[in-house]
């Protein structure tokens, strides 16, 4: 006996595990994706542009943090970067290339436009001792911690 799966809409197809498990998995994810883009503001349709948000690393040291921002194409003058209550931001612009006439772009993914970019810092950041180098694309800044922030070794001598 044939097990035929009863879909009201469709027409009635035979049940396969491999074909049906995969198109439920297909489905699922993109509900999920349909729930994620509505919580982030909504879909990016083909041939449109999405918001850019150059990627970013925070790494932990002994003596500072390091944020390191990817972001190629964008001058040095067009990035600013603040720090205010706490939370550092960096603000830019990647600007895009102008068009030539006569060009007839048949694909464009490249991603342009304004972006912001906010981290809430330790308090154990030295605000006004921020520093900020840019070189080859990449953004690399440099948060020291304050003195009592350190990890210090103190030896115990034992009795």
């Amino acid at each position: 006996m044939k097990l035929i799966r009863w879909n009201p809409l469709m027409d009635v197809t035979p049940w396969h595990p491999v074909t049906d498990l995969t198109s439920e998995l297909v489905s699922m994810q993109d509900e999920i994706d349909r729930i994620f883009n509505q919580f982030r503001g909504g879909t990016v349709a083909d041939g449109e542009s999405a918001p850019w948000l150059p990627p970013v690393d925070i790494v932990e040291r002994e003596n500072e943090y390091r944020v390191q921002v990817e972001l190629p194409g964008v001058n040095k003058d067009d990035v600013k970067i603040t720090v205010q209550n706490d939370v550092l931001t960096i603000r830019g612009e990647k600007k895009s290339e102008q068009e030539r006439k006569g060009d007839n772009y048949h694909r464009t993914e490249r991603l342009h436009g304004a972006f912001q970019r906010s981290f809430k810092l330790p308090s154990s950041v030295q605000s006004d001792k921020i520093q900020a180098t840019y070189d080859s694309g990449i953004l690399t800044i440099s948060l020291p911690k304050v003195e009592a922030a350190r990890p210090k070794e103190v030896e115990v001598k034992v009795k």
